[in-house]
């Protein structure tokens, strides 16, 4: 049996790579006819992985990691119609089984069928399902006729791979959270977050005709990103309120739309910087969208975090001003990105040049030896969004 390297959360601060065992078509003690087992090409470090490894979620040690994935099929079961080996396929991050209530109703993000804690899976992801992660050479990858993306030319694809290995994850869920803040030609939005989803919610932005988009953060090197490609950005560390930061770029203390791209980490605005408030982004972004307005959340909160900063917060209950929401008529829309609702169009999106997503999130490739280093890196604030390489497919 062929080998298989994965990487292992092991404690707060420390992930490993390890052999591990090599896939097969089944889940548990039951065959997986529709499934099919992944040559990975591309698979990606997500902040979603760093709040596991940071030792903020109840993620079990030994957990293989990796939710954003791109692969070749080198075996399909028996029941996997519409896909052939050697295809090369974007894997969402989202298991979905294609045949419950939700599924069908395109709400693929909280599948019924596939994680028999609570609706919703992903590959490597605490609370998800146990299903084994990417970060690795080789995954199963179930209802694959039904999940799987396949691309229309493979060596076009691979000239590419650095923009399509994002549709897995970063690119829909930035999308997602730019549409559903209502962002569309002429509109103004504040990107709460300059790291790889926030970037891709800014590019999104842009695609979707956005006049104006301010992105936030408080690490220069991430605002000077979003600037490179056409940002106006705010410095949040800035003893300067958001709302008169963003009136002097537009005229008015308000935006029509605001996506929270931080989440359940998040930390105070100006002096407070270095403290961890988890609700400010949720209340600052209340503040400055307009009365009407959407917000967007793809930012993570989650429902047990060892680490919160009080007992309220450690379950996911945080100080929200509610009430200031609902007096301006706020729309707020949260969870997981439905990403096959959006995958095949951004994959058009890529294919025919209408955005340059990986130069927007500066991809940098690495090996898979290279991942700590990569976790490291991105656990100090670099502006960057790494891609593992497991078989050196990407670098040949």
């Amino acid at each position: 049996m062929a080998d298989n390297r994965g990487v292992a959360y092991i404690k707060p601060g420390v992930v490993e790579v390890q052999s591990i065992d090599f896939p097969k078509l089944s889940i548990g003690d039951r065959k997986c006819d529709h499934g099919v087992i992944l040559k990975i090409v591309s698979t990606n470090i997500c902040g979603s992985d760093q709040h596991m490894v940071r030792g903020r979620t109840t993620a079990p040690e030994g957990l293989v990691l990796g939710h954003e994935i791109t692969g070749e099929i080198i075996e399909c079961g028996s029941d996997v119609e519409f896909l052939s080996v050697g295809d090369l396929v974007s894997v969402p991050f989202n298991i979905a089984c294609g045949r419950c209530r939700n599924c069908k109703a395109g709400h693929t993000g909280v599948c019924l069928n596939v994680n028999p804690a609570r609706p919703g899976a992903a590959y490597g992801y605490v609370d998800m399902g146990g299903w084994v992660g990417g970060q690795a050479e080789y995954v199963m990858v179930p209802y694959a006729d039904f999940n799987l993306l396949r691309f229309p030319d493979k060596a076009q694809a691979m000239e590419k791979i650095r923009d399509l290995t994002l549709l897995s994850d970063i690119f829909p869920t930035g999308y997602h959270g730019a549409v559903t803040a209502g962002v569309g030609p002429g509109s103004t939005v504040y990107i709460a977050g300059a790291g790889p989803v926030g970037l891709a919610s800014a590019a999104s932005c842009h695609l979707l005709g956005a006049a104006c988009v301010i992105v936030g953060d408080m690490i220069p090197e991430r605002l000077a990103q979003a600037a490179s490609f056409g940002c106006q950005t705010v410095n949040l560390a800035q003893d300067v309120s958001l709302a008169d930061q963003i009136a002097q770029i537009v005229g008015e203390p308000e935006v029509d739309a605001a996506v929270d791209c931080v989440g359940f980490e998040a930390k105070g605005h100006g002096a407070n910087c270095s403290h961890e408030a988890p609700a400010t982004v949720l209340n600052s972004v209340m503040e400055v969208t307009r009365a009407a307005g959407s917000i967007g959340i793809p930012g993570l909160y989650v429902t047990g975090d060892p680490g919160g900063i009080d007992a309220a917060a450690q379950i996911g209950m945080l100080s929200i001003r509610i009430g200031l929401g609902w007096a301006k008529s706020h729309s707020f829309h949260t969870g997981q990105c439905p990403v096959m609702r959006y995958h095949r169009q951004l994959m058009q999106a890529i294919l025919y040049d209408k955005i340059a997503i990986a130069k927007a999130v500066n991809v940098q490739t690495i090996s898979l030896d290279q991942a700590p280093g990569g976790y490291d890196d991105f656990d100090k604030g670099a502006a960057t969004k790494f891609v593992i390489d497991p078989h050196g497919m990407i670098a040949a």
